[in-house]
This record gives structure tokens, C-alpha cells and sequence, in this order.
């Protein structure tokens, strides 16, 4: 049992455009730390009968929400804002209790919440349109004028992972409020308790009746009738590439931003500060147990360099310290379920038996994997191919720029990556020739400020969140030409 007692983090029901229910059941369901088992909350379960009425408050919810003038939708959210900073510490200990990650990283994501939310009034008003030269066409003179309008598209289905349940959920949530559309939200199943207390603060800072509603359950019972719904104009996605696949096969004729798997590289070349290359592979591999989709997965090495590189990076997982999530040190907690771990485990196993080397770490004890660097992989091994979401990195080495290159793009993904070291002109040919949606130069992959364009390309999914972005995407552009 934990040190820091029976803590307990909120019952809720369904919240339905705004408003509190059961399900149509009655059904709920208990919350349980990956850590220890217990249960730290409890929610309701939903069925297909409570997704129709979200979908019903949220018809209403978006007539009223259009209409109201951006200045007024910034007015609540930012009042959402200040509630997210005054509760950032029980939300933080709320993720910590519910994703298993350690409290510092649970209250790092926590604070960032209300900045997110600010970011996203701010675009929210700032809703643009062109005029367009059309005495450009021939044919066309003077007679006319004609320019663009940015409305909201509607309803918005945002689906949210375990991983970053405050982070990922705010990435969509507030956008989708900012820009004047009503949004139905399905949160990971292992990780409620925090996207029902971010939603709280929408509802308590005045958002009207019918604009949000949060629905908890199994995603096999609800999802498809959420995303299938021809009401629904949006859909907003993170998890896996092969549900990420499920929706686009099913969604319809829909506005959709997928965010899925990766297997994203760092590459460490000749000139490459050895120390601050270690230490950030260091971090960037083992935040949140790996589970993390711009996790450094792979490190793709030259091998004049690799010694020195290992040699450095080895320590550094070595001093990694598993444990209570809740305790002071702790900088890695478990995998969000036992199931998880031992598929890992696996991973591990499975490469090693291929041939690579285990440099440390990759022993399991319950839901805990030990933080492990694997050498000697080779990118068409199945821990290059597939997103481990785990406490690992693989490191390949190439004996030259173009082969790292080639290692870099030898996946089916293109989420991120990053690049230590190089020349001036390997720099510019890494951030052109990496098919990634973000590159960064002297840094890994594992780096996001909540404005910029994030998305993947290839397997990795396709559209780009970011307050700005994610704004755009849940928005349409009307064409007006006025004729004299």
C-alpha cells in the first residue's frame, strides 16, 4: 500500500450538454491506480442511449454557441483559466493517482492548463477572413466584392488517450469552446477523473446549456456510434494508428485530425554534444514510462560516435528511480496496466532474441518495466517498426549521414524526430529530408509548445493540433461574393 493514504479524486456521472446525470443504466464503474490497485474515483459508464442525448444537447448547444460573440466565449473561458490554475494541484494529483506517472511530471502537466486555455481564447476571437481580388478573373470587373468567413463547424467528437489526460484533453476541448462549436468528449477509460475535472471548470465558468458533455465508457460501446453520427462535422483523435484507421473507415463525410502511432528517432552524429545529447535521450525516452507518442524511441547513431554516446547514456537510464508514483524521487511510475508491461517485456525480449544487445534495465515486476537501452537493432526489427509506448530505447548505428537519414524515414511513421550534432548542411538536409511532422535540431523529439503545428505524417496520422491549428481545423471558410 502507498504511503500517502486513501486518497480519493471524485465521483461523477455523465455530464450531458453541461449537466450532471447517470447513465441510462445506472452503470458506473471505478477508477484504479495503476500503482497499487485502489480505487481513487469512480465514474459513469455510458451507452449508445446517452451518446444519442449528448448529440441532442449538442445540436442546441452549437445553435447557441455560434451565436454568441467571440469576446463573450473568451470571457468563459478565461474564467475557466483561473479556476484551472487555482485547481492545478488536486488536478495534477488526480493524474498521478489515475496514469501512474510521478506527481512531479502529473502537476508540470496540471499547470500547464491554463495557459493552454488562454491560448485558445486568444485565436478563439481572432477568427479571419481575406477579401479576394476577384476583378482578377476575367470577366469580372469592379461590380463585385468578395471575401471569406471563418464560422464554427458544429459539433465536435473529441476521443483523448491515457497518456497526457489533461494536456490532450485541453488540446481539443478548449480550441473546440474558443471557436464557437459544441463538443462531445470521450476520454480514455483508464484515465476519467481529470478530463471530468478540466470539463467542470467550462460548466462552472458559465458555459451554457447543451455546448459541452463528457462521456465516459468503453470506446468498442460508444465510439462508433459518436463518430458515425452524421450530425457530428468534426472528429478529433489520438490513440492508435489502427483505431485511427477504424474511424476513418467509418466516420462518413466529416472534418477529421488523426494523431496516432510513431516510433520517433534522435539521431547523435559526429560534432553532437555528447552530455546533452545523453541527457536529453536520457529524458526524452523515459518521461511518462515511455508512453508518450513523441517519445525517443529509437536513437539512430553514427558509429564514430557510439561508444562515447553509450558510455554517457547508460548511467543516466541506470539512475532513473522506479516507485509510488506519490513519493519523493520517484521519476518513473508504472506502465497504465500490467497487460502493458508485460507486452514490453516482450518487445524486449523478442529483440534480444533477434540478436540486439540489452544494455540494461527491461525486467518487469508487476506493472513496472525497468528503464532499458537495447543496442544493435536494426530499423527492420519489430522494436524499430512498431510504437513501443514503453520504458525503452533502441539504439541502431550507421556508419554515415545518408544512412542515418534512411534510418530515420525506415518506419511506417513520421511523428518527430530530432538530431544531435552534423554539420550546417546536414542540419538543413535533416529538417528537408526527414518525413516527420516536427524536426528538431539539438533537441529529441519529445519537445512541444502548446502553439505550434503538431501533427504526423504517414502512418502517424494527418491533420495538426496546436491552439492556432486546431482552431483553424475546427472551423469551415464560407465564401461571400456580394454582386451589385
Amino acid at each position: 500500500m502507498s504511503n500517502h493514504g486513501m486518497l480519493e479524486y471524485g465521483s461523477f456521472g455523465l455530464l450531458i450538454g453541461g449537466e450532471w446525470r447517470e447513465a441510462a443504466t445506472g452503470k458506473r464503474s471505478e477508477v484504479r491506480s495503476p500503482f497499487d490497485g485502489r480505487a481513487v474515483g469512480e465514474v459513469a459508464v455510458a451507452e449508445v442511449a446517452d451518446v444519442e442525448v449528448a448529440l441532442t444537447a449538442a445540436e442546441r448547444g452549437a445553435a447557441v454557441w455560434r451565436r454568441t460573440p467571440a469576446h463573450e466565449r473568451a470571457a468563459v473561458l478565461q474564467r475557466a483559466a483561473v479556476l484551472a490554475d487555482e485547481r492545478a494541484d488536486l488536478i495534477g494529483a488526480t493524474i498521478s493517482a489515475e496514469n501512474g506517472k510521478p506527481l512531479g511530471e502529473a502537476l508540470g502537466e496540471a499547470r500547464r492548463s491554463g495557459a493552454i486555455i488562454r491560448l485558445a481564447a486568444q485565436e478563439g476571437t481572432q477568427l479571419y477572413g481575406d477579401s479576394l481580388p476577384l476583378d482578377a478573373n476575367p470577366g469580372t470587373g469592379q461590380d463585385k466584392v468578395g471575401f471569406t468567413l471563418r464560422q464554427p463547424v458544429g459539433i465536435v467528437v473529441a476521443i483523448t488517450p491515457f497518456n497526457y489526460p489533461a494536456l490532450l484533453v485541453l488540446h481539443k476541448l478548449a480550441p473546440a469552446l474558443a471557436a464557437g462549436n459544441a463538443i462531445i468528449l470521450k476520454p480514455a477509460g483508464a484515465t476519467p477523473l481529470s478530463a471530468l475535472a478540466l470539463a467542470s471548470l467550462f460548466v462552472e465558468a458559465g458555459l451554457p446549456e447543451g455546448v459541452l458533455s463528457v462521456v465516459t465508457g468503453s470506446g468498442g460501446t460508444i465510439g462508433d456510434s459518436l463518430v458515425s453520427d452524421r450530425r457530428v462535422r468534426k472528429i478529433s483523435f489520438t490513440g492508435s494508428t489502427g483505431v485511427g484507421e477504424r474511424i476513418a473507415r467509418i466516420a462518413g463525410i466529416k472534418k477529421l485530425s488523426l494523431e496516432l502511432g510513431a516510433s520517433s528517432p534522435t539521431l547523435i552524429l559526429p560534432g553532437a554534444d555528447i552530455d546533452k545529447a545523453a541527457a536529453a535521450v536520457a529524458a526524452g525516452g523515459y518521461v511518462n514510462g515511455g508512453q508518450v507518442c513523441i517519445s525517443v524511441q529509437r536513437v539512430v547513431v553514427h558509429r564514430d560516435v557510439e561508444r562515447d554516446f553509450l558510455d554517457a547514456l547508460v548511467p543516466r537510464v541506470e539512475a532513473i528511480r522506479m516507485g509510488d508514483p506519490f513519493a519523493e524521487g520517484t521519476t518513473l511510475g508504472p506502465l497504465i496496466t500490467e497487460r502493458e508491461a508485460e507486452r514490453v517485456e516482450r518487445s524486449i525480449a523478442r529483440a534480444v532474441s533477434e540478436g540486439s544487445r540489452l544494455l540494461t534495465g527491461g525486467a518487469r515486476d508487476g506493472g513496472f518495466v525497468s528503464p532499458a537501452v537495447v543496442a544493435g537493432v536494426d530499423t527492420r526489427q519489430a522494436l524499430a517498426q512498431e510504437e513501443l509506448f514503453g520504458p525503452a530505447v533502441a539504439v541502431t548505428t550507421v556508419d554515415s549521414f545518408d544512412a542515418a537519414i534512411d534510418a530515420a524515414n525506415g518506419t511506417p511513421y513520421g511523428l518527430a524526430a530530432g538530431v544531435f550534432g552534423g554539420s550546417l548542411a546536414e542540419g538543413i538536409r535533416a529538417m528537408r529530408e526527414i518525413d516527420a511532422g516536427s524536426v528538431h535540431l539539438g533537441w529529441t523529439p519529445l519537445w512541444r509548445a502548446d502553439l505550434m503545428p503538431y501533427g504526423g505524417f504517414k502512418a502517424s496520422g494527418y491533420g495538426k493540433e496546436g491552439v492556432r491549428s486546431t482552431v483553424e481545423e475546427m472551423t469551415e471558410i464560407k465564401t461571400v461574393i456580394l454582386h451589385s
